[in-house]
């Protein structure tokens, strides 16, 4: 297959903002490619060479990519430099440079898709003495024989901003459309949510039909798409929702983590499936002596300790320990967690995720030892309003973020990557108007005046439509800033900016300056209220309106534990709002 072939399929999806259009581009374009060239397409496409929970990662410095474009285009760095400082797009900058410096060559030869992803491959895992001069040379050779525009998708996938606007579900509605039917596809995601691998349910599919799928299983080593939670403000809702009983737990504020486990090797996964071993090896070793078996997965909460008063700490002390790669022995001593496992998904050849929560506990409690470093999450299975909010009040004083709520029923098995009322979030600030704080995604910013001139004033928030896929906006957000954030933001968001408006992303307002929806903050506002101006939920309430947040304020919590799609859905926003109008 010629890389061409693929540039072209991109250039379509890049010309349409239509979810439905860009569907039929890629279901057309896996229809009429080689099964064996499935996976490598849908890894590109997404703007990565491997699933998320492996290792490699493309991403080349500005600065080295400046290099190696003058390097391939044999002009000037200033040159570069210049035309970088006014486009802003590395695609954009390369095209443009081609198409002014292209110089022929008999020795030039098409590019093969098998040739940029290999050579891709190889940059992605070079490190070590000489690997700049390695990357700089294969990704100079690709450019070299690129076209104009192939060179536009080659540079902004070798800088890890390729940005297609082509989420997952797209792909998964895609892959149906191709190789099944679109009623066939909550069998192509629970695939992809047991094995969190994108490119070989494609391939899979394409090669072996839905059958193939069903042999895709729930393995150790890879990552499973986490089980996620609603929220209800209120016991009573709660039991009425699980039909009288339920088990409750302490909702711990720390950091969640999957444990594959299999014999003396242990791997830690965070819910946006990051490799999170490096960090905690002492959370490894005690998982390692806690556990009584062949493999299993299990997953629970690294939570941060005083060691002194056993009291639990904020989720913000946890976070220091996360992509730490020295002094990691300093960290485990000034940041010491403990671990509350909660699930257990797989034990010693048995996938479990099919089996209803009790059964998994009881899986738990089997192949867990307890000791001082790991326990399990404090739960009870309560059918009374004031037992809950005794257990509450227990939780709290405990210092957690308030209780979980779980079905216990025969259906209560563990969907992974799924959010559902099978599990229920119930904390203090659910029963007040907006005095829980709600995980939104950037999508724009605005620039600054007087103090904040040449920096960002404020930044274009918003929350995630689950039922359409989009991000709409709720809020501007310029409080709750310190001085050094704000002047560290524009470096910090710039790998996400974009020259125009995300195609995901649904807003009135004209933003300054628009980004990638990708960076998750923790907002705090004083209440929600109608808008003209802002998308989230628009039309839900009243017509000619959506729901913003009222003064809203950063609470210093960069989430990057959490997915754009992890993030406070419109969903849980409007029935916060509608919560708030019954009192």
């Amino acid at each position: 297959m010629l890389y061409k072939d693929l540039v072209r399929v991109y250039e379509a999806i890049e010309s349409t903002s239509s979810r439905l259009e860009m569907t039929e581009i890629l279901a057309g374009l896996f229809r009429s490619s080689d099964c064996a060239h499935i996976r490598r397409i849908v890894y590109l496409t997404q703007g990565t060479l491997v699933p998320e929970f492996y290792p490699e990662k493309l991403g080349l410095a500005d600065k080295l990519y400046l290099r190696t474009l003058a390097m391939a285009a044999g002009t000037k760095e200033s040159e570069v430099r210049q035309l970088w400082a006014k486009e802003g797009d590395p695609g954009t900058v390369t095209e443009r440079m081609f198409q002014s410096k292209r110089q022929t060559t008999l020795f030039s030869r098409p590019l093969t898709l098998d040739r940029v992803y290999d050579s891709l491959l190889k940059i992605a895992r070079s490190e070590g003495s000489g690997s700049q001069e390695l990357k700089m040379r294969l990704l100079a050779d690709l450019l070299h024989d690129a076209t104009p525009v192939e060179a536009r998708y080659l540079a902004r996938i070798a800088t890890g901003r390729m940005r297609l606007g082509v989420a997952t579900q797209t792909v998964l509605d895609s892959l149906a459309q191709a190789f099944a039917t679109k009623a066939d596809k909550p069998v192509v995601e629970r695939a992809f949510n047991v094995t969190s691998d994108l490119g070989m349910v494609g391939e899979v599919l394409c090669n072996e039909g839905l059958e193939g799928l069903d042999r895709l299983h729930v393995t150790v080593g890879n990552p499973l798409r986490a089980m996620l939670a609603e929220r209800l403000p209120s016991p009573e809702e709660i039991l009425e929702r699980m039909g009288g009983r339920a088990m409750f737990e302490y909702k711990y504020d720390g950091l969640r983590v999957q444990a594959h486990i299999d014999g003396e090797r242990i791997k830690l996964y965070s819910r946006r499936l990051e490799d999170l071993t490096g960090g905690f090896p002492d959370v490894v070793e005690s998982l390692r002596k806690a556990f009584r078996g062949k493999s299993a997965i299990v997953e629970g909460e690294c939570v941060p300790v005083d060691i002194n008063t056993g009291e639990l700490l904020p989720f913000q002390e946890v976070s220091h320990r996360r992509g730490r790669k020295h002094d990691i022995t300093a960290a485990m001593e000034e940041y010491p967690v403990r671990v509350h496992l909660f699930d257990c998904l797989y034990l010693d050849g048995e996938d479990l995720t099919e089996l209803p929560l009790p059964d998994r506990r009881t899986a738990l409690t089997r192949c867990i030892e307890v000791s001082e470093e790991v326990r399990f999450s404090e739960a009870r299975v309560l059918d009374d309003v004031e037992d809950v909010e005794r257990f509450f009040t227990e939780a709290l004083t405990a210092g957690c973020e308030g209780l979980m709520a779980k079905s216990i029923n025969d259906d209560s098995a563990y969907r992974a990557g799924a959010r559902g009322y099978q599990w229920i979030k119930y904390k203090r600030e659910y029963r007040s108007e907006m005095t829980d704080t709600v995980d939104l995604v950037v999508v724009g910013a605005f620039h600054g005046r007087g103090k904040r001139g040449g920096l960002y004033g404020a930044l274009l928030m918003a929350t995630y439509n689950s039922e359409t896929d989009r991000f709409e906006t709720a809020c501007k957000l310029g409080s709750g800033f310190d001085d050094a954030t704000l002047a560290a933001l524009p470096e910090m968001l710039d790998r996400y900016r974009l020259p125009q408006r995300h195609p995901r992303v649904d807003s009135r307002m004209s933003a300054d300056v628009w980004f990638e929806p990708a960076a998750v903050l923790e907002v705090l506002g004083a209440e929600l209220s109608l808008s003209p101006i802002h998308t989230c939920a628009f039309g839900k309430i009243r017509e000619d309106a959506g729901l913003a947040i009222r003064f809203p304020r950063f609470t210093g919590a960069f989430r990057d534990d959490k997915m754009p799609r992890d993030a406070t859905t419109t969903q849980e926003l409007l029935s916060m709002y509608e919560k708030q109008r019954k009192k």
